[in-house]
């Protein structure tokens, strides 16, 4: 027998090797985004590997099923306002159906993602009971001048082992009388827990850890932006559709462990959830879901008729909403089941925000 030449070597290795595009998306459907789009150039199959039906189903399945870090020993936090109470309630909810509550905090004013606004930014950790004041700004402002300061978010420094806060803070100057003023241009500031200090920026935009939306120069165009604690740097990413705004509303949370826009569209009640591949590529925005409004039990209404914006996100692709009947009700995005559970909430006095616990203190990082 002939001795096999170096090409059919290769023949046979390559043969081999061959792997099928049903093995080939099943690899490929448990990545995220940004990989799946570094593959497009390897086969001309995989040149549009999202617009195919089949490999996004098994995409999209992957992304909301798989077990996610962020909601392991995970609960959720739920802030709520009643007029007939005249108090903001902070609750823990556990449970399948969330139906473990604990009352945490009964307060005339309270802002969540367990930061407490009255006349300061307070950051207050449950598991401990410790509250941290923040400085309300870098100086103390000169006569005629007030400030407007919005709260961006906070969030862990790992390199540094620090908390920052970031706030974004607007200057008006009034001359001789109210009517009389002189806006000055906004600025930021970061303040972290460790040096005790805050950093101007006039940059407007940050980018990184904490992500909120944001309007552009022009008054028509919203922008998600993304704020690196550790480095201190930003993203700008355009929402995923041109020209939305007279009919869209929007939200951005967290599904499932990757960052996400809700957009409903005020026209025909249906709303889109898309999901971000990459930071500042406006591109790589991949729609997940596109959801028709539907009758909800006990109502008249469209349950999407009367949904500002959703209260926040869960795992396994469930998202809060209020429906039109003034209660919390959960939505499975992967089965399109509603339930309620439970909890009367009002009009924009209502979010949840994901808790995991922490035992370190805020001045951790001063030992």
């Amino acid at each position: 027998m002939a001795p096999s030449t170096s090409k059919e070597k290769m023949k046979q290795v390559s043969s081999g090797n061959y792997i099928s595009d049903d093995i080939a998306f099943f690899i490929l459907s448990k990545l995220p985004v940004k990989s799946i789009k570094s593959f497009y150039c390897v086969r001309k199959s995989w040149s549009l590997l999202l617009e195919n039906p089949n490999f996004f189903k098994m995409f999209r399945d992957n992304l909301i099923s798989k077990s996610h870090p962020l909601y392991d020993d995970a609960c959720l936090i739920l802030n709520q306002y009643l007029r007939s109470d005249d108090y903001w309630k902070l609750y823990f909810l556990s449970g399948d159906k969330f139906q473990n509550r604990v009352l945490l905090l009964m307060e005339f004013f309270v802002y969540v993602a367990l930061i407490i606004m009255v006349l300061k930014i307070l950051l207050w950790n449950p598991e401990i009971d410790q509250v941290k004041v923040i400085p309300s700004g870098i100086a103390e402002l000169p006569p005629k001048v007030r400030s407007e300061i919005k709260l961006h978010g906070f969030g862990y420094d790992h390199v540094r082992n620090d908390y920052k806060v970031i706030q974004h803070v607007d200057m008006i100057t009034f001359n001789i009388t109210p009517w009389d003023v002189v806006k000055q241009e906004p600025f930021w500031e970061i303040y972290s827990l460790k040096t005790r200090l805050l950093v101007a920026d006039n940059d407007a935009y940050l980018n990184g850890i904490c992500h909120w939306c944001a309007q552009a120069n022009s008054k028509m165009k919203f922008n998600l932006v993304s704020f690196d604690l550790s480095n201190e740097v930003y993203f700008i990413t355009p929402f995923p559709l041109e020209g939305m705004y007279d009919d869209f509303g929007f939200s951005v949370q967290v599904l499932n462990g990757s960052v996400a826009v809700i957009l409903k569209d005020v026209k025909d009640m249906s709303f889109h959830v898309s999901i971000l591949g990459e930071l500042g590529v406006k591109e790589s925005w991949v729609r997940l879901f596109n959801v028709d409004p539907f009758p909800i039990q006990h109502s008249t209404e469209p349950f999407l008729a009367c949904i500002p914006n959703p209260t926040g996100a869960w795992k396994e692709g469930n998202i809060f909403f209020r429906t039109p009947n003034y209660e919390l009700a959960c939505l499975d995005l992967t089965t399109g089941v509603i339930e309620e559970i439970g909890v009367r909430v009002e009009n924009y006095c209502c979010q949840m925000v994901v808790y995991k616990k922490n035992l370190l203190s805020f001045g951790v990082a001063d030992n």
